[in-house]
């Protein structure tokens, strides 16, 4: 603890002596001196470390049914050596962060929000299994995503059933992101939803998103939330999608 403690004291030390250094440096050499201790700073052990946790991996919350189904799909993400070929399976497992801007930049921004207390919406509950569990596969060739979602207590609506809004963020969640992993980042236009089936707390249901069309800077996604063998429609929805330059958003 004591060594811990110490490596903190002596990465403050450094980042704090920077505005001295800097009158005493050239311009280009201050710049390259302040890369070196964030660099350092971000090698620093625990309350500072930011080290991630991928909330897409199973914990102690997901049911029997939400773990069949996730092996099912990331067998299929396994990459197989057949003669001196390596063969690419069809769909890929996508990682998720409670602070996507942080870890998907890989600390570029670091600096601009390392004080903010922004968490993304459906992964800011600590307690697994109290609200949003799910894990996002996407096929690339058959321009497809695939959802495997558990609802937590937390998002009752209707007694003992999923509240529709729940059910809206878990739809643009997914036909967004399977937008963005097809172009760009993106915004949402426009969410058209048509509820066919109430879910039940505490089930799984698998929501599938599929590419209609794009044009330019528009995608077009069609969604469904089914139960987990297609015997069921819960959900049905159609999405817009508009390309977005993330430097605006930066204020770049």
């Amino acid at each position: 603890m004591a060594r811990t403690l110490c490596r903190i004291f002596k990465g403050c030390q450094s980042i704090c002596s920077l505005p001295l250094m800097k009158t005493r440096l050239h311009p280009s050499a201050s710049v390259l001196l302040r890369t070196v201790c964030v660099r350092r700073m971000l090698t620093l052990p625990l309350p500072f470390s930011p080290k991630a946790r991928d909330f897409s991996l199973p914990n102690s919350s997901w049911g029997a049914e939400m773990r069949q189904l996730y092996e099912h799909y990331n067998s299929q993400c396994e990459e197989e050596m057949k003669g001196e070929e390596k063969q690419d399976w069809a769909w890929k497992r996508l990682p998720s962060y409670n602070r996507s801007l942080k870890y998907a930049t890989g600390g570029v921004y670091l600096s601009k929000i390392i004080q903010s207390k922004a968490r993304l919406f459906t992964r800011n509950i600590k307690e697994p299994g109290a609200a949003f569990e799910y894990v996002l596969f996407v096929s690339k060739d058959e321009q497809k995503c695939v959802c495997i979602f558990q609802a937590g207590h937390l998002l009752e609506g209707p007694p003992g059933h999923v509240h529709g809004g729940a059910i809206a963020t878990m739809i643009d969640t997914v036909t967004g992101t399977h937008a963005s992993v097809l172009s760009a980042p993106v915004m949402t236009a426009n969410l058209n939803i048509n509820y066919r089936r109430p879910i039940p707390l505490g089930s799984t249901v698998l929501i599938e998103s599929s590419l209609n069309k794009t044009e330019g800077r528009k995608v077009l996604i069609s969604c469904k939330v089914t139960s987990t063998d297609g015997s069921k429609l819960h959900t049905e929805a159609t999405a817009l999608f508009v390309a977005i330059n993330v430097s605006h958003l930066l204020g770049g």
